[in-house]
């Protein structure tokens, strides 16, 4: 069993910046990716950046430019280096990790609010 445990979210005012960080433990083997998704209040799930094992990358056009993602594979972690952060990015962001023939694992969540 796989679990994901998100750190880092807050409260930050327009322009600030914060720093994501989700570990993973347990059967890790497999990976096809890691990134991060969020939601915001009467919203659907979107997805932020991922990274693929091979190393490319994947941004939202909404955060090109001011989000970076970054995996240490030795620890099994993913983070997401968010700056210039505007009020629209207030949403609960949730860590995905995704393996070959299973399911997509998500983790609880944590809470970003920028205030304007």
């Amino acid at each position: 069993q796989v679990q994901l445990v998100e750190s880092g979210g807050g409260l930050v005012p327009a322009g600030g910046s914060l720093r994501l960080s989700c570990a993973a433990s347990g059967s890790i083997f497999g990976i096809n990716a890691m990134g991060w998704y969020r939601q915001a209040p009467g919203k659907q799930r979107e997805m932020v950046a991922r990274l693929f094992i091979g190393g490319t990358t994947n941004y939202a056009d909404s955060v090109k430019d001011r989000f970076t993602i970054s995996r240490d594979s030795a620890k099994n972690t993913v983070a997401l280096q968010m700056n210039s952060l505007k009020p629209e990015d207030t949403a609960v962001y949730f860590c995905m990790l995704d393996r070959i023939g299973r399911s997509v694992v998500w983790g609880q969540g944590t809470q970003v609010t920028v205030s304007s």
